[in-house]
């Protein structure tokens, strides 16, 4: 079976065609810009060469149809005909308390989708889109809902919630949901298997750092606790976004600074974290060149983020009890090799030794840890797509 996988944005998607026969990508890409002049669509079937538009492309509907034609097309497509997609799997960001896994959408599920879109109102209505487009483009597919926070679901309630009035919680949902649940899921899957641990006697610290970023506890094999949190606004310092600030400062600058609440909401998702702190950028490599000429500014982002790094891993390192792995995933944590380095010879207390030679690698599964340290660190490239696909198969086969 043909999986189609869908992860859609406000004016862009990211998509995956993979053979599930044997979980082989067959086509990959992504499409830009949607409603403007100059939209932009990329396909690279796994066998060919990267195909690049630039054309108008009116809404998410009209993109979805071009990517499809591209799949069948006779020079450049993987499939023969589009009856060979047995299926659509979405990621969806937030399913709130009402989906704790993957499920096949039916028009209920739409609606409950729709009922979440306060908890993830820049998120979950793209998603929405995605699916109601794909229903479009090819009716009668099945559609399989995957949700970033669905891992997290496992989570006991002294992780999840807030020390609000507990009124809070039970009328408005307020409590720590989690997310990049596909990637802390599949990395502490691989990790478990790399090292020979049963995946529900798995203990480790997952850490999938990009522009986005979160940190995982995994006990047994499951969510104990997270970093990001009723919104992926929370937790570790990110490109644009603050990660844990103290919640005093938004009624400080409401007051001091007459900014509305939507000015600093803006500010804290798309003005802060390496950005904000630099001034530079939000991307590490930026900041590492800027660094290395004397930038102090953007030497001090670096040292911001090492520093929640470390005490992120320490407070979950100490929760767990029992550490088996320290595993890096994410652009920066596959990418970076000075900071791994940086996080991993700070961690003396755990007894953690790194492999300078092993840690030398860009994007490659691998143990960076000596054959001696207690704890193993490991490089694990995530596959989210990989996740939503099999969830979608085993969903539709009844596993």
């Amino acid at each position: 079976m043909f999986v189609f996988v869908l992860n859609c944005g406000s004016s862009s998607f990211k998509y995956q065609l993979l053979d599930m026969s044997d979980e082989r990508r067959v086509a990959t890409g992504l499409v830009e810009r949607i409603g403007m002049k100059d939209s932009v669509l990329a396909y690279e079937p796994a066998h060919g060469e990267k195909v690049k538009e630039t054309a108008g492309i009116a809404d998410h509907e009209a993109a979805i149809k071009k990517v499809l034609n591209k799949l069948i097309d006779p020079r450049t497509g993987v499939i023969q005909s589009l009856s060979d997609i047995g299926a659509i799997g979405h990621r969806v960001v937030h399913g709130g308390e009402k989906f704790s896994g993957s499920v096949r959408i039916t028009d209920a599920v739409i609606e409950a989708l729709k009922e979440n879109v306060p908890l993830a109102p820049l998120h979950n209505p793209p998603n929405i889109t995605g699916i109601e487009a794909m229903q479009k483009a090819l009716p009668g597919v099945p559609n399989v809902g995957v949700f970033d926070t669905s891992f997290h679901a496992a989570m006991p309630p002294e992780s999840y919630l807030y020390a609000l009035p507990y009124e809070w919680y039970e009328k408005y949902h307020v409590r720590r949901y989690g997310f990049h649940g596909t990637s802390h899921r599949f990395v502490s899957e691989r990790a478990a298997r790399m090292l020979g641990i049963d995946e529900d006697r798995f203990n480790g610290i997952t850490c999938h750092m990009g522009n986005g970023s979160s940190f995982t506890a995994v006990r047994n094999g499951k969510s104990f606790d997270t970093s990001m949190g009723m919104t992926p606004l929370e937790g570790i310092v990110m490109g644009t976004r603050c990660g844990d600030i103290d919640a005093g400062i938004l009624s400080y600058l409401a007051v001091n600074a007459h900014m509305s609440l939507a000015d600093i909401d803006n500010a804290l998702n798309k003005k802060s974290g390496l950005q904000g702190i630099s001034g530079v950028s939000s991307d590490m490599r930026d900041l590492h060149r800027a660094a290395a000429e004397g930038n102090a500014r953007a030497r001090l982002a670096v040292d911001v983020l090492l520093h929640r790094t470390l005490k992120y891993i320490g407070a979950y390192a100490i929760e767990l009890g029992r550490v088996d792995a320290i595993v890096f995933t994410g652009g920066i944590g596959e990418n970076d090799i000075d900071f791994r380095a940086s996080v991993v010879e700070r961690l003396t207390l755990l007894d953690v030794k790194l492999d300078a030679a092993a840690n030398d690698v860009r994007g490659k599964e691998t143990v960076i840890s000596t054959a001696d340290s207690p704890i193993k660190i490991l490089v694990v490239p995530t596959n989210e797509e990989l996740v939503i696909a099999r969830d979608t198969r085993d969903i539709l086969s009844g596993r």
